[in-house]
């Protein structure tokens, strides 16, 4: 038992004894079910905010006009909500107003059916005011009451059905799917933070492949990633890629991934956006042809993360990755140093996977993701950039170097004389650097 379920009970305990009908909620109640750990242990009460705030010392009001409080205990929290009705949703997120009301009608203004369970802590009683138990055995994804006004209320709730489709594997109902449909434009009432978060859920997800998929069908992904579309219709030479336009390669690759982290996954969706603006016809060759696509997809995916506030971080590591997912087809071609610099990027284990799924999603050819493979365990000997021979100070010391670019391109042909195994300590970089400024 984890130890926030520990602080959800006792807390429950605590607000049992005072007189008060304490519930588990939402996602805790449908992950038990669905027999997977629940993040969250929150807990619907019939306790105003300051009657919990009274019985808890360690307690925070974070959301007391909501009905929300936060109870501590060692190293964890839980929330605590009073059951509640909202009044009317004027900005598309959050309620002008709320009255404090019964189990039967907090359950009722939760977003879906799955989502509005409530289980007694102490017996394990489920309580299911919405028909959300049936739609969990029915893997069905339903909206309580009228759909689109609660889509209207938070069109975040809009993105949240597209990802527990994808977490869950459950069928949209077919109502609910009609007003994603009819209300995907309400989206752009929502902040980029707030999207990217629920994005970010959505690509990690098993069921990625499909959670893109409803994306696009639903008209969402034009809202806040219209440059996917682009992807589609995009025909790409049969011989190389049998598969499909360049949005079914792309939705193939993400659905090879394993358990990605978001920037693998991200750098997946990305790495052939650049395709669409580069596309032209050799009429000699008789195909579609992308040169620079990697380039411009570098620039693109940097557009587009910055503009859904992503992290500096993940920013450029994604556009990295896609900036160089082409080169791999050159590996066999390298010299053994410009092979280990490329090799000794902070993410290459990353680029790596990226190559095997954009392979294994198109022709199949995995002979350059083996080549590397191998060179990796060739090389793991030894770092696969040594510690360097020979330093500018030594340069300008000892050779009487002056101070400028031409130390930068001595160093670095000691170093690829180093990576290519022609030397070996400090007196042959001396050596090497004597006959190099000789000449």
């Amino acid at each position: 038992m984890s130890a926030q379920k520990d602080l959800a009970l006792e807390s429950a305990c605590v607000l049992r004894e005072a007189g008060h009908v304490v519930y588990f909620a939402g996602g805790a109640v449908r992950d038990q079910l669905l027999e997977k750990e629940p993040k969250d242990f929150d807990l619907a009460t019939s306790a105003r905010p300051e009657e919990v705030q009274a019985l808890f010392k360690k307690s925070d009001a974070v959301g007391e006009h909501f009905g929300v409080i936060i109870v501590k205990g060692d190293g964890e929290m839980i929330e605590v909500a009073t059951f509640r009705t909202d009044g009317s949703y004027k900005d598309g997120r959050r309620p002008e107003s709320v009255e404090f009301s019964s189990p039967e009608e907090d359950a009722q203004r939760r977003d879906f059916t799955i989502n509005g369970l409530f289980q007694d802590p102490l017996s394990g009683e489920i309580i299911d005011h919405v028909g959300g138990r049936a739609d969990l055995a029915a893997q069905i994804l339903r909206a309580i009451g009228d759909p689109k006004k609660r889509f209207e209320e938070d069109a975040l709730r809009l993105l949240r059905a597209i990802r527990f489709a994808s977490v869950t594997g459950f069928q949209i109902e077919e109502n609910t799917w009609a007003a994603i449909q009819e209300c995907a434009p309400l989206l752009s009432q929502i902040s980029p933070e707030r999207i990217r978060d629920e994005f970010s859920k959505i690509i990690t997800a098993d069921d990625r492949a499909r959670g893109l998929d409803l994306l696009v069908d639903s008209g969402l992904i034009k809202e806040f990633l219209p440059e996917v579309l682009d992807l589609q219709g995009c025909e790409q030479p049969p011989q190389w890629h049998p598969e499909g336009d360049v949005y079914v390669h792309t939705r193939i690759a993400l659905s090879l991934l394993n358990s990605p982290p978001l920037n693998l996954a991200l750098a997946v969706l990305l790495h052939d956006i650049g395709k669409p603006a580069t596309q032209t016809w050799d009429a000699e060759a008789e195909r579609f042809r992308f040169n620079g696509h990697d380039k411009v997809g570098e620039k693109m995916s940097e557009k587009i993360l910055r503009r859904m506030r992503y992290s500096n971080q993940t920013i450029d590591e994604v556009s990295f990755m896609v900036s160089r997912h082409m080169k791999f087809m050159h590996v066999k071609d390298m010299r053994t140093a410009k092979l280990k610099r490329f090799m000794s990027a902070e993410c290459f284990d990353l680029e790596t996977e990226l190559h095997r799924v954009d392979c294994d999603s198109s022709n199949g050819f995995r002979e350059n993701y083996d080549f590397v493979r191998e060179k990796k365990e060739e090389f793991a000997k030894e770092p696969l950039i040594p510690e360097p021979l020979i330093s500018g100070h030594d340069l300008i010391r000892d050779f009487n170097v002056a101070h400028g670019p031409e130390i930068g391109k001595i160093l670095r042909a000691v170093q690829t004389e180093q990576l290519e195994g022609r030397l070996a300590d400090k007196d042959a970089a001396y050596s090497f650097v004597k006959e190099t400024l000789s000449k």
